[in-house]
């Protein structure tokens, strides 16, 4: 058996993530569900699990979700995090510079280097070239960091001039590492779209395992759902998740005539 909550694991809130998952364990098993006792954690490549027939409960991107999962998995429901402007269960990506640099808006960062996390993510580079493109923008990626807070990393030390973070890690860095967001400002936003939805494995009861990490959330003591930055899961459904437009990959974006 399979569980991982791997989008927002920071090692800062595995008290509050390990309590969760604690109560989930606890409901799905007295719902007749097996679960296993602990989440599995450090895996380098995600799509073992998230493919696995044995996969319990994880969490995964809605960029993966539309292009190779939908179909192939159990939506059961998209956790929310409460993100500014954006509806339950929806979230977006914050653009980040260097705090010293003087351009101003999202506009005068036209051409300049382009940090993404990896090319299948849906905050890290679908919403932000999506955003550009509809603003006569372009970003060119200039380095693949391998995750949010190694492009944020990447920008404070000049490997690249901008950057677009989920806003749910970024609010993790405010909290937890000053030091790298006191180098960074956030210099513009995309729009919504949904977010990180939870999924199990094919054939799964997904009303039954929506309720349980339902009640799990509601059990959830104040200052772990504090931590977490958890209000409640929300049904989006599949649709919503594919009418998302996805731009073309890094290795085929246009140079500039």
């Amino acid at each position: 058996m399979i569980a991982s909550l791997p989008m927002y694991d920071w090692v800062e809130i595995a008290h509050a993530t390990n309590r969760l998952w604690a109560l989930v364990r606890d409901g799905l098993r007295a719902a007749g569900i097996a679960a296993p006792e602990s989440l599995t954690r450090g895996a380098a490549d995600l799509w073992p699990q998230w493919t696995s027939p044995d996969l319990v409960l994880s969490q995964t991107c809605g960029f993966p979700f539309r292009a190779k999962l939908h179909g192939k998995v159990t939506l059961i429901g998209t956790p929310d995090f409460g993100v500014d402007g954006c509806p339950p269960g929806y979230y977006r990506s914050v653009f980040i510079a260097r705090a010293n640099d003087r351009r101003g808006d999202l506009a005068a960062f036209d051409n300049a280097p382009f940090a993404y996390n990896e090319a299948m993510s849906q905050s890290g580079w679908a919403a932000p070239q999506t955003h550009a493109a509809g603003l006569g923008l372009r970003f060119p990626p200039v380095v693949q960091t391998g995750g949010h807070r190694f492009s944020a990393r990447a920008v404070a030390d000049g490997q690249a001039d901008l950057a677009a973070l989920d806003a749910v890690t970024w609010r993790l860095i405010t909290r937890h590492d000053a030091s790298l967001a006191g180098q960074l400002r956030v210099v513009g936003m995309t729009d919504p779209t949904p977010g990180l939805p939870y999924i199990s494995a094919a054939g799964a009861d997904a009303g039954l395992m929506f309720a349980v990490v339902a009640q799990a959330m509601a059990d959830l003591p104040a200052p772990d759902r504090s931590a977490l930055g958890l209000h409640g899961i929300i049904a989006i459904p599949a649709q919503s998740y594919l009418a998302v437009p996805t731009p073309p990959t890094p290795a085929q974006f246009a140079p500039a005539d």
